[in-house]
Parts: C-alpha cells; sequence; structure tokens
C-alpha cells in the first residue's frame, strides 16, 4: 500500500513581491479564543478593488518594461522588432500620468481572492469588490466592455464594466490564517479570445509529437492579441478547467514561484529547461513583435500537472503588451498593492524612429481613394507607412448595420467608400483631449464582411491589428484592396500623438461601437495584405522544418 502524502497541486514559494500601503482606515483586529483575527471592513476591499484597476490600467511591473528596453538593446532584433518596443515605451510613459490608459480595451476586470481562516468580513465580499471596481469604471478614462444577455440574441452594455469575475477561495496555509490575498487582472478581449484547450492523449508526450504540436498552435496564436506575449504553456491538468486557469495565472507570472522538479507526490512544476527550448522556437518563427522579427515572445512559463492517465488537456494562454495584473494583500498592518512602476522614463532609450527605421513611406489620406490605392500598390507587404489625414472608425456592431442595409439593396455608405477603416472603439475621451485611448481591435473578426463590402465599393484599405484570413487576401487581390497592421499596445501614445480629431459620423446610438470620423497625422502602420494577393503573415504562419529541439519534460 502507498503511504498517504499530501501534497498542494500548485505549491508556491515564499512571496517576495514588493508591496505599497493603500490604506490602514477599515483594518482591526480580534482577540477570539486565543487567536487573532483580522477584520476587513468593506470600504477597505472597496478601496483596494478601485486603486487596483487604476494602477494596472496605467502602470506596469518594471521586469516588462525592462524586457521592451531589451528589444532596442538586443542586434538580433529587427528595426520592426525595435519600433514596436520603442513605441509600447512611449505608450507606457503616456499611460502612467494617470490620464490615458494604455489600451482602449480596458478589460473585463478579474479578481482572485484568498481568504485565511481567521479573516473577518461584513460578508458580500464580491460586492464590496465590485463597488470599487465600479467606481474606477465611473471615474476613470476607461471603456464599458461589458454585455449583458437580454435574451439569446440581444445584448446590451451594462454601461458600468460590471459584472467583474470574481473567484474567493479559503486559504488554509499556515502563517496565513490572518491575511487576505488576492491576484487582479484586467484581461481585454484580444489576449482572452487567445487562451486555448486541447484534448491530447499519452501520445502527444514524446519530443517530436510535442514540438510539431507546438510549432503548429503557437503559430496560429498570431498577433492579433498584441505582442511580444508573456505565454504559458500547461501539459496535464486533474480536469481542462484547471488547466486553462492555470495558463492564465502563468502567464500572469503568478506562479513563478512552483518547484522546478516534479515528484511523485502529483505536484506541478515549472519547466525551466522547457521554457527556454519554447522560446527560442517562438524567436525562430520570423513573426516578431508584430511585423516581422525575433521577438514574438517576451518570456516563456511551462507548468507541468498531474493528469488523470486517460486524458492529457493542454492549455496555452498569453498575456499581452497590455500586462495588466497586480498582486495584493491585506493584513494587520493594512491593505497593499504591489507596487508598479511609476516612472517608466529611465527605460527609455536615446534614440528616436528615425534610427530604428528610415523607410516609412508616408501616405496622404485626403487624396482620393483611387490614388491612395496607387501608392500603396507601389510598396512591397512589411513596408512601414505613416498616414496623415481623415480615416474611418467602424467595427462589430457597425459592421453588422453596414451589411444588413447591404442585404436590404441600400448603396455602400460614401464614408467606407471615400475613406480606409480603422477597426477600433474608443476608451472615455479626458477633458481637453482629442481623443482617449483609441487602440485597433483585432482585424479577423470583421473577416467574414469584406469581400461583400469590397464587392460594394468601400473597406478598400483597412487598418487594425492582427493577421486576416485567406478570405480577406482573396477579396483584396480580386478588388483592389489593402490591409494595413497597425501596432497592437499603444493607445495612449496613438491618442496623445496621432490622432488629432474625433467626431461621430453615424450610429451614434452604439457608443464606443459608433461610426467616428477621426483625424489623424503620422499614424504609423505596416503594409500586411496588398492587391496582388501577397500575405505578410502566411509566410511566418507556415509550419517549417524545426531546427531547435525540444525535449521531453525534465
Amino acid at each position: 500500500m502507498t503511504e498517504f502524502h499530501y501534497s498542494e497541486m500548485l505549491p508556491l514559494g515564499p512571496d517576495l513581491t514588493p508591496y505599497r500601503l493603500i490604506t490602514t482606515e477599515g483594518i482591526g483586529t480580534e482577540e477570539v479564543a486565543g487567536r487573532t483575527f483580522l477584520t476587513v471592513a468593506p470600504e477597505a476591499l472597496q478601496a483596494l478593488s478601485f486603486e487596483a484597476i487604476r494602477d494596472i490600467s496605467h502602470l506596469l511591473r518594471p521586469e516588462h518594461l525592462a524586457q521592451l528596453r531589451s528589444i532596442i538593446d538586443d542586434p538580433e532584433a529587427s528595426p520592426n522588432d525595435r519600433f514596436v518596443a520603442l513605441d509600447l515605451l512611449k505608450n507606457a510613459n503616456i499611460s502612467a500620468g494617470g490620464v490615458l490608459p494604455m489600451c482602449q480595451d480596458t478589460g473585463t476586470a478579474i479578481v482572485m481572492g484568498k481568504r485565511g481562516q481567521q479573516v473577518f468580513t461584513a460578508g458580500d465580499d464580491e460586492e464590496h469588490l465590485s463597488r470599487g471596481i465600479y467606481d474606477a469604471f465611473q471615474k476613470l478614462n476607461l471603456r464599458y466592455s461589458q454585455l449583458s444577455p437580454m435574451s439569446m440574441w440581444e445584448e446590451r452594455n451594462t454601461g458600468t464594466n460590471l459584472p467583474a469575475q470574481i473567484e474567493i477561495y479559503a486559504d488554509t496555509h499556515l502563517g496565513h490564517e490572518a491575511q487576505y490575498e488576492f491576484l487582479f487582472m484586467a484581461k481585454g478581449g484580444g489576449s482572452a479570445n487567445k487562451s486555448f484547450l486541447f484534448q491530447e492523449t499519452t501520445a502527444l508526450l514524446n519530443p517530436a509529437k510535442f514540438a510539431a504540436f507546438l510549432d503548429e498552435k503557437l503559430r496560429s496564436i498570431g498577433t492579433a492579441a498584441c505582442p511580444p506575449y508573456h505565454l504559458a504553456v500547461v501539459v496535464g491538468g486533474t480536469s481542462a478547467e484547471y488547466a486553462l486557469k492555470t495558463a492564465k495565472y502563468a502567464s500572469a507570472h503568478y506562479l513563478d514561484g512552483l518547484p522546478v522538479h516534479g515528484s511523485a507526490a502529483g505536484h506541478g512544476y515549472r519547466d525551466l529547461a522547457m521554457e527556454l527550448e519554447i522560446l527560442a522556437m517562438t524567436q525562430a518563427f520570423g513573426i516578431g513583435a508584430q511585423f516581422g522579427g525575433k521577438y514574438f515572445c517576451h518570456d516563456v512559463r511551462v507548468i507541468r500537472l498531474p493528469r488523470h492517465g486517460a486524458s492529457c488537456p493542454v492549455a496555452i494562454a498569453v498575456s499581452c503588451s497590455a500586462d495588466r495584473q497586480a498582486k495584493a494583500k491585506i493584513t494587520s498592518e493594512g491593505v497593499f498593492l504591489e507596487q508598479l512602476e511609476t516612472e517608466p522614463a529611465h527605460f527609455l532609450p536615446e534614440v528616436t524612429e528615425d534610427h530604428l527605421d528610415d523607410s516609412a513611406v508616408r501616405i496622404d489620406l485626403n487624396l482620393p481613394m483611387a490614388q491612395i490605392r496607387d501608392q500603396l500598390a507601389a510598396l512591397p507587404v512589411k513596408t512601414m507607412v505613416l498616414l496623415t489625414g481623415p480615416m474611418v472608425v467602424a467595427r462589430d456592431l457597425a459592421h453588422a448595420r453596414i451589411k444588413a442595409m447591404l442585404d436590404r439593396g441600400e448603396p455602400m455608405p460614401e464614408y467606407l467608400r471615400d475613406h480606409a477603416v480603422y477597426y477600433a472603439g474608443p476608451a472615455k475621451t479626458p477633458e481637453g483631449y482629442a481623443s482617449g485611448s483609441f487602440g485597433p481591435t483585432t482585424a479577423g473578426r470583421m473577416d467574414s464582411y469584406v469581400d461583400q463590402f469590397q464587392a460594394a465599393g468601400g473597406s478598400l484599405v483597412m487598418l487594425a491589428k492582427g493577421n486576416r484570413s485567406k478570405a480577406v487576401t482573396n477579396a483584396c487581390k480580386e478588388h483592389g484592396g489593402f490591409y494595413l497592421g497597425s501596432i497592437g499596445g499603444p493607445a495612449a501614445r496613438l491618442a496623445q500623438d496621432n490622432i488629432k480629431k474625433v467626431e461621430v459620423l453615424d450610429f451614434p446610438e452604439l457608443g464606443m461601437e459608433a461610426v467616428w470620423r477621426i483625424e489623424v497625422e503620422d499614424f504609423p502602420a505596416f503594409v500586411v495584405v496588398d492587391d496582388k494577393g501577397n500575405d505578410f503573415f502566411e509566410e511566418t504562419l507556415r509550419p517549417v522544418a524545426l531546427t531547435i529541439p525540444v525535449g521531453p519534460p525534465s
């Protein structure tokens, strides 16, 4: 008989996180039956969640900023890698001012809490945490993205960005009895949509098959979620949902303190050697930091979990350039939040965009559409362009409205015939600013509209982030269209430096999903799909013979 031995599934080491004090109000202690209990008032939870959402909407961890700087300093980085890294660092500096959030998709608020056995609250902790999140989205320049189902087919924006995803667990660890710990995350749609579960079998667990599997699946992530990524790969899991949740936390570096070796006890562990091998694999893809190069990923976390012998779930998740999370804790000394970087300027190099890429082509969007297309037709894919002039902005709901018009026999709106269309949705506009944070959304969601719209004379120049389907490439070849890739991530910088005017053009009742007219100046983008059927991503997404070995878990 095997002897009983208990092991946590994810045993974490000491917490080395730097924290800052938020408040001591609402925190106390009580002695009961010889034990000291921590008391937490509702206002303490509310204050913590407000501060957490504010911080993660504007600030990043210093380690993340250092990784961006290292791209610029790496002689092996491509000019496009360095350009994106510099743009993201500039964006971080603007966002740190506390006015413009780092990304226009300010995300779903996610809170994971671990409450010690000697922590007293008034109850309804989820409600009090939600109130702080509500206050943050009401008072700050954030975006409401949560849709409530009114029926199976009808939805309505809640207007508060609630509900949040809040999960609170009992913490039974010795030494944590009178402590309340948290992880706060803001997960945007683009990043969340790149979480994947694959139900595999034992057959996957050999070096050759695992390498081929990863080569295909990691390439398919594409750039729509704004790389460089913090990538997490989880192999195994007692259930599919546990594997996915582990991947999400690993991508946030929450599980960095796991053991680095397995044992017969059945706990999960980090495979450090595999992390380096998969990172090297991603560097060889050529996808890079969105438009070619080495830096598809900043880093990789690989976690091996126990599993049922008949199942082998594999979960993959990413944290994007808007790497928004922070740990927090409440102790008898007060309410504490992870110290994020408030002065990211020291990560900026003494370098300008001119040093990084001198091949940018200026495109005047005031010209007739035919002339704009003639200029783009002369450029090879991956060429950087700087756009100046008017564009229209339309995304999911506006596209659905326009499709319905075309289906009824109505003409294509002139604004989509005459102007490039930018797939985006703005955050709130701060007082004194021309625009709120206004970065691109994922292009692929609009793929099904492109052929019909271009056949009707619209959407002949499109601007967004991420790769497109083959149907879009075919439509551009047939109708003479172009898809330009915008850098995913620097929404605050685009709002401050490149977008000069914003006004509602059509469907105002759709809120942030209305059709907008914007004026831009030197708006950076890259030619991704041209009118000849060339697609930059086609080569980088095609599997090739692996030259980097991937060994078995150590």
